[in-house]
């Protein structure tokens, strides 16, 4: 993790890609435990199926933190300004997830050099899950 550059960035670069799983359902007991959230849908197969889904679903948060891991492989977490993300699929047990982004926008605002990065996190087939947007400070 280092701090990143104004100068060293340029609008269209790709930021690294993470890649997780393929996620398994004690992965999502384990975020149930750290985030006390233990709705059923995320660790009973047969409760989720007569919710009418599939089966057991990730929570959207395990993503969007899993999302923020790949953000702080690139930068610092003091260097992020805001972090705001749209939840667009399920996903399941078994997928691996691909974290991209990609730089939309650089600008010097009140002083601060400002990068504006466009996050998604899809399943291994290219499915997207998440989607958001990053703005980080350079220095």
């Amino acid at each position: 993790m280092k701090r990143i550059q104004f100068a060293q960035i340029n609008e269209g670069e790709d930021i690294p890609e993470l890649r997780v799983g393929p996620i398994n359902q004690m992965d999502l007991v384990r975020y149930a435990g750290a985030s006390g959230d233990f709705n059923p849908i995320h660790n009973d197969t047969d409760f989720a199926k007569s919710a009418g889904l599939p089966g057991t679903i990730a929570h959207g948060m395990y993503i969007m933190a899993l999302m923020g891991r790949s953000v702080t492989n690139w930068v610092t977490p003091a260097q992020v300004k805001s972090y705001a993300v749209k939840f667009k699929g399920m996903s399941l047990p078994g997928e691996t997830m691909v974290f991209t982004g990609k730089v939309k926008k650089k600008k010097e605002d009140g002083g601060e050099k400002l990068v504006t990065v466009a996050l998604t996190a899809a399943n291994d087939k290219g499915e997207v899950k998440v989607s958001g947007d990053l703005i980080v400070k350079a220095d």
